[in-house]
């Protein structure tokens, strides 16, 4: 019984061409598997209607794709070969999103060989491990909160060498001073550390000491940008 569920609608010696009942079988069933990837990917997660509109398109796309290229070995490694330069061309996108759009590309290339249960499976199991990552918040852990960006502008008279160690040595376990740029021009300079708070309830504590070194210039205080080991 799963023997025949499980086998690929191309297997047969006999199947030179598609016809258009398999034609019109694996895209339907790549939009289903689309819609459900998109509904568990999106669970308790924040996407935009462009990207879930992509996300449950993308698997019918690369289905037909691979499936006006059955039986051509060659053109089947150029067309891979095209799809590894899939890219967010407007703006970088996160780890997760390029992960959802990978998990689509593949259920699209399993329906796309034939293969309509196989591609089911595998868009469950990988649909129902993002579920279940998204509900244990993996890699949110509250640790994260004390990895800091701080932004501070001082006068151009300042000398910016040291002048805050003596504070940052008080709020935070480890600091990095990254940049040191000018602006305003060339009146001001504007320093950018990372760091490591001790304990993030005393941020308020920390800039008040910060805003009396500097003039009570500007100061901002973010999360870690941790995109360049997003992936």
């Amino acid at each position: 019984m799963l023997d025949s569920v499980f086998r690929g609608l191309f297997d047969t010696a006999l199947t030179d061409t598609i016809t258009p009942g398999h034609f019109l079988l694996c895209i339907a069933v790549s939009l289903v598997l689309g819609l459900l990837l998109c509904a568990m990917s999106l669970w308790r997660s924040n996407y935009s209607k462009s990207f879930a509109v992509t996300l449950a398109t993308l698997p019918a796309v690369v289905c037909v794709v691979i499936m006006m290229v059955n039986g051509n070995v060659s053109t089947r490694v150029a067309v891979a070969g095209a799809f590894s330069l899939v890219r967010f061309r407007s703006a970088p996108g996160s780890a997760r999103e390029i992960g959802a759009i990978f998990v689509a590309m593949g259920g699209g290339l399993i329906a796309g060989m034939g293969y309509l249960a196989y591609a089911a499976l595998f868009t469950l199991i990988l649909g129902g491990v993002t579920m279940l990552y998204n509900a244990l918040h993996l890699g949110e852990g509250g640790g994260n909160a004390r990895f800091r960006t701080l932004h501070i502008t001082i006068p151009e008279d300042l000398d910016y060498t040291g002048v805050f160690d003596s504070i940052l040595a008080g709020y935070t376990s480890q600091y990095t001073l990254t940049q040191v740029r000018t602006t305003n021009m060339g009146s001001l300079f504007k320093l950018t550390y990372d760091l490591t708070l001790k304990d993030p309830q005393r941020e308020k504590a920390f800039l008040d000491e910060l805003r009396r070194r500097n003039g009570n210039l500007e100061i901002s205080l973010s999360h870690q940008d941790t995109a360049a080991a997003g992936l």
